[in-house]
């Protein structure tokens, strides 16, 4: 009689939630525990991995219970979602960048065509609140800007991700970190990318969800080598090192929890987006 691992037997009894989030290192290694039952909220997910554009886009039709989401495009699903306070990229020196083929002068750039990896992404965003009299977008695969930026389809792209440590390699300057503009116009760190929950799940459920989030984030710190295969299986075009740096630039005591602190720059940002009229009015609460 071949053994069974009741661990096992109890996940595949329990209720399902789908889960969505990125396959870059910072989001496997946060969730690597939670999906793969080490930690536990009385359920098991059926995990979808996307780019962030996708995910956005799949959150404005509600397709998944749990997902990873732009900050950007939390101001547009606060009928459907909450945010949860843990699992999120939220921090310092960790914003999209601005980046062009020569040194430019950001202002330079008005009325050219600029690449953007989403136009829900928190970088569309940031840009926009930067300098509102651009327009030019052209939206593509967040990997897919470095090359349109290199061989002159585009002025200038904003880049996300682990293009923070590889762009020097197409050729390209930075011309603007947006994350640092934001920290010295607001003092507050840069809310990237949140984890969205379906208000119809409860509270009861929103809450289990945040703490088994923080559970697996907190797992991941103090074994970072087991969730290192799952990381590799998703990531396999970057290097250890790379793999190493993105996970040390997303994944900080933020994506523990919030706080104070990320909850007001959170808000901040999202007000600010309101203000500007890019995203609709504020209407439903933002945390369970």
């Amino acid at each position: 009689m071949n053994n069974v691992d009741p661990e096992q037997i109890e996940r595949t009894s329990s209720p399902i939630l789908s889960l969505g989030f990125s396959p870059c290192p910072n989001d496997t290694f946060i969730f690597d525990a939670l999906v793969h039952g080490r930690v536990s909220c009385g359920y098991a997910f059926r995990e979808r991995l996307e780019d962030v554009e996708t995910l956005n886009r799949m959150a404005l039709s509600a397709t998944l219970d749990v997902s990873k989401v732009s900050y950007h495009l939390l101001g547009h699903i606060l009928d459907d979602y909450l945010l949860l306070r843990s699992g999120g990229a939220l921090g310092r020196g960790c914003g999209p960048l601005l980046v062009a083929r020569e040194k430019l002068d950001p202002g330079s750039i008005a009325g050219k065509k600029i690449a953007l990896p989403g136009r829900y992404t928190t970088a569309a965003l940031l840009l926009r609140l930067f300098n509102p009299s651009l327009s030019e977008f052209v939206y593509l695969p967040f990997d897919r800007i470095m090359a349109a930026v290199a061989d002159g389809s585009v002025a200038a792209g904003v880049i996300i991700h682990e293009s923070r440590f590889t762009y020097q390699g197409y050729g390209l300057e930075k011309i603007l970190d947006l994350g640092q503009w934001w920290e010295e116009e607001t003092g507050h760190p840069i809310p990237l990318g949140g984890i969205a929950a379906r208000r119809d799940l409860g509270r009861e459920t929103l809450l289990a969800l945040e703490r088994a989030i923080a559970e697996s984030v907190d797992l991941a710190f103090k074994n970072p080598g087991l969730a290192r295969p799952y990381i590799r299986a998703h990531s396999q075009e970057m290097s250890d090192e790379v793999c190493d740096a993105h996970i040390g630039l997303y994944v900080n005591d933020f994506s523990r929890g919030l706080g104070e602190e990320g909850e007001a720059a959170v808000r901040l940002l999202l007000g600010r987006a309101e203000a500007a009229g890019i995203i609709p009015p504020l209407r439903e609460p933002l945390l369970a």
